[in-house]
């Protein structure tokens, strides 16, 4: 990006004194975020002056009595330079929640002179205010005084607040402060400034974040060498400290470069830096890796199947008897005062396309999502074989009239190029002049576009292709984008992605049925709408293009919407430095911010990711994010073939999204925190509701996958599936099993005619996480045989591998260890500190008050057991052991949790919390909040009813 920037300097490229409001000219606005440059930023040397003022807090280390999770101290003195006191993209310090006195601290090695500071307070129109009142101390090398105030600093907002004072000599300044009881206090900048000569300190020095390559790749340095006054010969250098192989940097005197490494293996790199004689460095970890297979595994598509499971029989005839038909009915309800914008708005569309006259668009800008979303779920339950239940028949039966009712008034809001999207259809042009403009990035038109087209493969698979007025319309609306955006036609990307995941999975999809590269199309646009991100924010993660980003940041379900559509492209391209990004992803988002449920999302943020280690046990956890992680982890199986990533999304579905309804299928969970559990019928934001079903039931395509030489299983679920042509023939699979509470599993393996290939069966580790330790420690198969001959077989990426000339009704029997587990969590993450979680299998546990008076006490060391519990909530297995006071303790799945509150079930939760669910969007439901993209800073009261970590003794 080139920028040009009009700096007030004197002759010397110094400060001038007096420069107090200089930071306004420092900003860069771009359409979808702000930016701040720094003179480091764009390498201008400070030489000295005789009046130079300098921001001494450069060479501070900042410290603090506490932090929010979402914030860092680091943020106090990094140079970035606000915009307003709303604007935190360049990092914010805050306190949040706590309200009493707090302080800060800056130390720096040597003395230093000051007579002034400027504060730039956080307001970010939520529960982060300025503070009723400040007070500044130094250091007089026995204790902290207060400073003689000659201008005492004010708490105005969107500027900085100037403080003068006596001048002093210090190594120490603390700055305290107290919220008004009610909000929290946050710093965006504290500058101090010198008064006098300045001392020659060490410059600060940031070498970035840790992250994985693949070898062919490039990893982006992006450093950060910070001096008080740079002078000629000060100088800054990549080095590799350690590492199997070498490392070739593009240009090792420059911080922002890349680099290559030539061997697999863990790699330290350092960046340094000189101030004179006085040196600093730092470094960051490089975990190199060989690259994936060349081919992809090949995905088995969702076609009919029979379920023959306790537990999934009865989630499944949950989510099609009761909860199917509630979205249905909820999206056909024109009374809807919150939550509304269901199927009118497709029929009101169509009507202003006919020049009839029409209503206005009901509720948030992307409600289309959740009519596809439902219309998906019920070509997929259409999928699923009653096997005699009335009750499941009958549902069905709904389903289609439902349909065929639907299916028509759908397509006629279709606008004559394929263009689909009724918030758009039916808006004021002047409001929302033209399609894909940048002010409308907020306005979730590929989002819903991606749910629609979507939905059309799952109705192709369910009719078998002898219906395709769907899967028509999803290509003519793929080709309508196709034909406006790309290269040298309208550059774009969408605030929420959900398109670019779909046009590979529809891409893939077409040229499986129609071969001849005819979704080739829709697979390059989706690359291109993923380069497309750069020049915003966080938020949306558009701050860095796709193959620069190493963290996980931002709204979470954007973010593994986003890593799922880096993968397919890194899985369709080959392209060394996407695979390099999303492994780093995963390896930020998995071994740094992923709750021991499989879930993500602290909530920290808006709807987000907090800071590594930041998992508070009052998660967000949203429904939508553990559906995107799921189909995230699964993008990495079919590029790696490799069996972790399937144990990944067996965790994240049994525990994070198999509960987010209740047993019953009458209400579901937006949020699943780890402490107590709110359900609702409905919401304010009803992204979920049809996610979770449409998810959850697509069974087929999370258990198995395949390739041109074999079948991988990748979940264990009494089931009948045909997955498709293998080595020739069509195969179908038939696994008895009463996983997850036993550990025995039948597969039998029908081939249409013999043929020789391998199955590859996943052998479980539950220590995919570098977060959390379980113990007992289980790994590995009890016992294996085929046709009843005992056999050991080779393991290879986690699969054990039978190769062999397959014929009908041969039979793998097997069985996996199932041990109760007291898992802990690393010692960074606050919230777990001194406590456990319990684990049998591949659920997570949860202890409810409704089983035991008190949750406060901690768990005995005595054994815990596992019991099956025929007649408690349709029959599961608990785990009983005993508290502290040797009173009994009873634990049941996490996904079983809430069911016996007995307490109201609201209708419309989510204007109780204060959060934008729709932020930048040109619609938004009426009472909305004004976006800001800051997170609820309005905590959700919990009464302790449940939870997942118990202290221990």
């Amino acid at each position: 990006m080139s920028v040009d920037i009009h700096h007030d300097t004197d002759e010397t490229g110094a400060y001038r004194s007096g420069f107090a409001d200089l930071q306004r000219r420092h900003i860069l606005k771009v359409a979808a975020g702000a930016i701040a440059v720094s003179f480091a930023d764009i390498g201008l040397a400070l030489v000295p002056h005789a009046d130079t003022i300098v921001n001494l807090a450069k060479a501070a280390k900042p410290s603090g009595l506490y932090v929010s999770g979402d914030t860092s101290l680091s943020a106090l003195n990094n140079g970035a330079e606000p915009s307003s006191s709303q604007d935190a993209g360049g990092g914010a310090y805050g306190t949040w929640p706590r309200t009493d006195r707090q302080w800060v601290a800056y130390e720096w090695s040597q003395p230093i002179s000051t007579d002034s500071i400027d504060l730039y307070w956080w307001h970010d129109g939520q529960g982060i205010a300025a503070p009723k009142s400040v007070r500044l101390l130094y250091w007089n090398g026995s204790d902290y005084v207060p400073v003689q105030v000659r201008q005492s600093p004010g708490i105005m907002a969107d500027r900085y607040n100037r403080a003068a004072f006596a001048p002093i000599t210090t190594t120490r300044l603390k700055l305290e402060f107290e919220g008004d009881g009610k909000k929290s206090a946050g710093i965006l900048q504290w500058k101090v400034y010198s008064a006098g000569p300045v001392p020659a300190f060490a410059p600060t020095v940031v070498a970035g974040i840790d992250r994985s390559m693949v070898i062919g790749a490039q990893t982006h340095l992006a450093g950060k060498a910070d001096w008080l006054q740079r002078r000629k010969g000060d100088a800054l250098r990549w080095t590799k400290v350690s590492g199997p192989g070498d490392v070739i940097f593009a240009d090792a005197a420059a911080s922002t470069t890349h680099a290559t490494a030539n061997r697999p293996g863990d790699y330290v790199l350092k960046l340094s830096a000189n101030a004179g004689a006085k040196d600093a460095a730092s470094t960051l970890n490089l975990h190199v890796v060989s690259p994936p297979p060349a081919k992809r595994l090949d995905v088995v598509y969702t076609t009919p199947y029979a379920i023959n499971s306790p537990l999934w029989n009865a989630r499944a005839k949950a989510l099609i008897v009761n909860w199917i038909p509630h979205c249905i009915a909820y999206c056909e309800r024109t009374d809807l005062t919150d939550g509304q914008g269901g199927l009118d708005n497709f029929i009101e569309a169509a009507n202003a396309l006919q020049g009839r006259p029409h209503a206005p668009h009901k509720g948030y800008v992307f409600s289309n999502a959740w009519v596809h979303q439902t219309m998906e779920s019920m070509c997929i339950a259409l999928m699923v074989d009653p096997q005699g239940d009335g009750e499941i028949a009958d549902a069905q039966a709904h389903m289609r009239k439902t349909l065929e009712r639907w299916i028509p008034i759908v397509l006629a809001a279709q606008e004559p190029d394929g263009y689909l999207h009724t918030a758009y259809t039916l808006s004021d042009r002047i409001a929302w002049p033209k399609r894909w403009s940048p002010e409308h990035r907020g306005d979730h038109e590929g989002y819903v576009a991606g749910y629609f087209i979507e939905s059309a493969i799952n109705h192709h698979t369910l009719t078998g292709g002898s219906d395709l007025r769907l899967y028509d319309a999803a290509k003519k609306l793929a080709d309508c984008w196709v034909a406006n955006i790309g290269p040298g036609k309208t550059a774009w990307f969408d605030g929420h992605q959900e398109m670019e995941q779909a046009l590979v999975r529809f891409g893939r999809f077409v040229n499986d049925m129609e071969g001849k590269g005819r979704g080739d199309g829709y697979i390059k646009l989706a690359r291109f709408l993923l380069d497309s991100r750069e020049g915003g924010s966080e938020y949306d993660q558009s701050h860095l293009p796709p193959e620069r980003q190493y963290e996980a940041v931002g709204h979470a379900v954007r973010a593994v919407y986003f890593y799922s559509g880096m993968a397919d492209i890194a899985a369709e391209t080959g392209d060394r430095d996407y695979q390099s990004a999303t492994m780093s992803l995963w390896d930020n988002m998995v071994n740094r911010k992923y709750y021991v449920t499989g879930g993500v999302g602290s909530g920290d943020t808006s709807e987000g990711f907090g800071g590594n280690y930041s998992l508070r046990n009052d998660s967000y956890c949203e429904s939508c994010s553990s559906c995107g992680l799921i189909f995230f982890q699964y993008k990495l199986n079919l590029s790696y073939h490799d069996a972790k990533y399937a144990d990944l999304y067996e965790e994240t579905m049994y525990n994070a999204l198999l509960g987010a309804t209740d047993l019953d299928g009458k209400s579901f969970c937006y949020t699943n925190p780890l402490v107590d559990t709110d359900r609702a019928k409905w919401h304010t934001c009803p992204c979920c509701v049809g996610n979770i079903p449409r998810t959850l039931l697509m069974m087929p395509t999370w258990t198995y996958v395949k390739s041109d030489d074999g079948v991988y299983v990748n979940l264990f679920v009494g089931s009948r599936i045909d997955v498709g042509v293998v080595s020739g023939t069509r195969v179908e699979m038939v696994q008895e099993t009463d996983y997850p509470w036993k550990g025995a599993v039948a597969i039998t393996v029908n081939p249409s005619e013999a043929r020789r290939f391998s199955v590859r069966v996943r052998v479980p580790n539950r220590k995919t996480s570098a977060l959390y330790t379980s113990e007992p420690e289980v790994q590995g198969l009890l016992r294996l045989s085929v046709n009843g001959k005992p056999m050991t077989p080779e393991i290879d990426k986690g699969y054990a591998v039978i190769t062999r000339k397959w014929r009908r009704g041969d039979r793998i029997e097997l069985e996996l260890p199932m041990v109760v587990q007291r898992v802990t969590a690393d010692d960074r993450i606050d919230a777990t500190r001194g406590k456990v979680a319990v684990r049998y299998g591949p659920l997570i546990y949860n202890v409810e008050r409704v089983d035991q008076p008190r949750l406060d006490l901690a768990l005995s060391a005595t054994p815990l057991n596992a019991e099956w519990r025929p007649g408690l909530l349709g029959g599961l297995t608990v785990v009983r052991g005993t508290w502290t006071d040797g009173s009994p303790m009873l634990a049941v799945p996490n996904f079983a949790r809430g069911n016996r509150d007995g307490g109201l079930i609201p209708e419309f939760p989510g204007k109780q919390v204060n959060v934008e669910y729709a932020p930048g969007a040109t619609l938004a439901e009426t009472g909305a909040k004004s976006a800001n993209q800051q997170a609820s800073r309005s905590p959700i009261p919990r009464r302790g009813r449940s939870l997942v970590w118990i202290k221990t003794a």
